[in-house]
């Protein structure tokens, strides 16, 4: 066996990642963007080739921006589609889960973004090798032991690697997770079974999404929504019928016939039957190994939460590790279990709306968005633990530009309401029309700045490297 020891101390490798789906990736890209020596490996062969969490939420669309893809992102995307109802065979009105939302200047996405997993799996894979990582498939964990200097893990290409962290980004049947023999609580669903496929549908237009149902039972049905950037392309979902075990497209058709005739599914590209498991870990940590994303909590796909909350997961994380301080470290399982704790109620109340068959089933909860996450820990007006807002500003040249653009990048950043900014790395002023400062500022000229962080003179907010208020004094 080749033996690799490699420690965080010198310098050649901080972090593995076991994992390589969209929160390994995150990780990946957060950690190399930091100068951080870091791999990410994967158990398959190749890479996922499905749609399956197809739904990117505005604050996952924030994060995207700081790590450099969503330009990328919102060109191979597009907007959730309106959906034209089919009963009988018959269209009979056209519906959206939502009213899109105009951006507003605390709020530059309000909306969720379409895009298939797999390719935002790609445009992270992307930007990763642009910081000179690549992904290692087939190369599976498979044990590891930790002491109080880092982790030795064992790989299946015969390597015993060291590493000052390991972080178990590797799906609900997480190796990690099981190696620290830690419980995953919840339930899967066995009575609730579904198909998801990606297929073409001949004959349908794709623009918009299709539901094919009877107008006996308007709820249950055939649902076929576009995936954007793909040949024409849609995502389909259908209850499993009693008896049937494969999701082949014979299936997919079949199911598709009893509702309406005369559209022709072909070009499978990938299909899936899955069970709603609703389960969350019992811890995010153990010494010097953690977990993220699905192997940290399993979502129904109810609200599009999983993917979102493990990009999440990875953003708080990957901050913390590059500082290290174990009291900081300490704060990922209390923040993020808390908020996976709380997603989960809002997904698995999104389910029971759909197995109920009620009309507001796929309606927009606002909660969805993750907007309203927050680090909290008193109440009352903007504190240290919320979502840092946007705004727009003017800087000393007189050139428009945005709170997120101070924002951006792997470090805090210092706000300063009204007074001149402290001489220190990443602090700015943030003036009224027709004031100066000796040091960095810009100019708040809309009044959108101070309205958003309910600021007046003297006013001191410090942004933590993941977007959320970690100081604030008036």
């Amino acid at each position: 066996m080749k033996l690799h020891v490699m420690t965080a101390s010198g310098g050649t490798m901080h972090v593995l990642i076991a994992g390589a789906g969209p929160t390994g990736l995150t990780l990946g890209i957060d950690l190399a963007r930091r100068g951080l020596d870091v791999r990410v490996v994967d158990r398959a062969d190749r890479y996922f080739a499905g749609s399956r969490g197809d739904t990117l939420q505005p604050r996952t669309l924030e994060v995207f921006e700081d790590l450099g893809v969503l330009d990328v992102v919102l060109r191979q995307g597009s907007p959730v589609p309106t959906t034209r109802v089919h009963l009988d065979g018959n269209h009979v009105m056209d519906r959206r889960s939502a009213e899109p939302l105009a951006p507003t200047p605390d709020v530059p996405y309000p909306n969720a973004w379409i895009l298939g997993q797999s390719q935002t799996e790609a445009i992270l894979r992307d930007r990763l090798a642009g910081l000179g990582v690549r992904t290692e498939l087939g190369t599976a964990l498979l044990g590891f032991t930790q002491d109080a200097d880092g982790v030795t893990a064992r790989l299946s290409t015969g390597e015993t690697v060291r590493a000052g962290h390991l972080v178990g980004a590797d799906g609900a049947g997480s190796t990690v997770r099981k190696a620290l023999g830690i419980p995953f609580t919840g339930t899967t669903d066995e009575a609730m079974r579904m198909l998801i496929g990606d297929v073409a549908a001949d004959g349908l237009d794709h623009t918009w999404a299709h539901w094919f149902a009877h107008a006996s039972d308007p709820m249950n049905g055939v649902h076929l929504s576009p995936l954007p950037n793909t040949d024409r392309l849609f995502q389909y979902h259908a209850p499993l019928p009693t008896g049937v075990t494969d999701a082949c497209l014979d299936t997919l058709q079949d199911i598709l016939d009893g509702f309406v005739t005369g559209v022709r599914l072909s070009r499978p590209a990938w299909s899936s039957i899955w069970r709603p498991n609703v389960r969350l870990a019992e811890r995010f940590r153990v010494g010097r190994v953690f977990l993220a994303g699905d192997a940290a909590h399993a979502h129904p796909p109810t609200g599009g939460q999983g993917l979102n909350t493990g990009v999440q997961d990875a953003y708080n994380l990957g901050w913390k590790l590059a500082d290290g301080s174990p009291g900081l470290l300490d704060t990922y399982e209390s923040e993020r279990r808390a908020t996976a704790e709380r997603v989960l109620r809002i997904s698995s109340a999104l389910l029971q709306r759909h197995k109920d068959k009620a009309e507001d089933a796929h309606e927009r909860d606002e909660s969805t968005r993750q907007l309203d996450v927050t680090y909290r820990t008193s109440e009352g007006r903007i504190v240290p633990g919320d979502r840092a807002p946007d705004a727009p500003v003017v800087d000393p040249d007189g050139r428009r530009t945005r709170l997120f653009d101070l924002y951006r990048g792997p470090r805090p950043t210092r706000l300063t309401f009204g007074t001149p900014a402290p001489d220190e790395p990443h602090t700015y002023a943030v003036l009224r029309p027709g004031h100066t400062s000796p040091g960095p500022y810009v100019v708040d000229v809309e009044g959108h700045a101070h309205a958003a962080y309910d600021a007046s003179h003297g006013t001191c907010v410090v942004i933590r490297p993941d977007g959320y208020i970690g100081a604030r004094s008036d």
